[in-house]
């Protein structure tokens, strides 16, 4: 079963010949050179691949990308807000290291005990959130200078030390 990781999504179409604007937060500027395709998620856990013709670097998070069948202004629009997918190994070549979006896929450890794993990761102005599933519900664990301890690349955990009282809201 492949996994896959949320990376942005298509904010606009641009120009007169289907080319759409995937606004990322890879926390790098990217062409994705060697990437064949993204990923739209049609349903619930259904991800359609769209493949890659050019992309071009529009700037430090945006993509201008030109996607095979896609040719006219009306059709790219019909993609558009889409969130873009990627599969694991992808996401792993083109994310930066040190961008909060890295953290996917890493589990929450608080106080010994572990939360569960990083589903998505939204960044904030003071901090960033990330989701994670706890008794079955999302929860969102705030990660910011005063609740993060370290992060564990190597054996993908994230060291927080949550207020009391904050995972109660999720119980």
């Amino acid at each position: 079963m492949n996994q896959y990781f949320k990376i942005g999504k298509l904010a606009a179409s641009t120009g007169l010949k289907g080319e759409l604007v995937l606004q990322h937060n890879l926390g790098k500027k990217n062409t994705f050179k060697g990437l064949e395709a993204i990923f739209l998620e049609e349903k619930k856990d259904s991800f359609i691949p769209y493949f890659i013709e050019s992309a071009k670097i529009r700037s430090d998070n945006e993509t201008v990308l030109k996607l095979e069948g896609i040719d006219i202004v009306e059709t790219a629009r019909k993609l558009t807000p889409k969130e873009v997918w990627l599969l694991e190994e992808d996401f792993k070549k083109f994310a930066a290291k040190s961008s909060p979006i890295a953290l996917l896929g890493f589990n929450i450890i608080n106080e010994g005990e572990d939360l569960g794993e990083i589903l998505e990761v939204i960044e904030q102005p003071h901090q960033v959130l990330c989701a994670i599933l706890l008794n079955g519900k999302e929860a969102l664990i705030p990660i910011h200078e005063d609740s993060l301890e370290k992060v564990d690349a190597k054996n993908r955990k994230v060291y927080v030390n949550l207020p009391d009282g904050l995972l109660e809201i999720y119980k």
